[in-house]
């Protein structure tokens, strides 16, 4: 069993790392960054998976600077969206599972309850609409063979 895990060095793939470690099968984990992979070059990803096979890819990677998003829109499209339809690509190929991390930001913020995977997605802004469109990606592409966990961050509770 290997189980690519992209964007080793972000928050999240830090903290899974932390995780896998204390496994006994860790071996089987193989924690990658930009520098093994650039996700803004699709000839890099094509290339990553030519070379490489997993049974399943954990992406933790994508460009997650909201405001900066706002005034370079095409580095979030290519992160968030077009990366991880190369992603879908590699991973129907490769007959592997895809475990991608999206957001909450798909949604406006307007439900005063909790969110669920049925509620419509409304995006707000530049952030929230790539991480959508990768979304649909992977939905058009993969079909069966893979999960988006929408993750939130929580205000603390006085």
């Amino acid at each position: 069993m290997k189980i690519l895990v992209i964007g080793k060095n972000g928050q999240l793939g830090r903290s899974l790392n932390n995780i896998v470690c204390k496994r006994k099968d860790s071996k089987n984990f193989i924690f990658i960054g930009r520098k093994q992979l650039n996700l803004s070059n699709t000839k890099s990803i094509r290339s990553y998976f030519k070379k490489n096979t997993f049974n399943i890819i954990i992406n933790c990677a994508a460009y997650t600077n909201v405001d900066q998003a706002e005034i370079k829109p095409n580095i979030a499209k290519k992160i968030n969206h077009n990366a991880v339809l190369e992603l879908s690509n590699a991973a129907k190929k490769q007959n592997c599972k895809l475990i991608h991390i999206s957001t909450d930001y798909v949604f406006d913020g307007s439900n005063k309850n909790s969110y669920s995977e049925e509620d419509l997605t409304n995006p707000i802004n530049i952030y929230g609409q790539s991480k959508l469109d990768g979304e649909k990606a992977i939905q058009n592409i993969m079909k069966f063979n893979a999960i988006i966990i929408r993750s939130t961050i929580l205000g603390y509770m006085d």
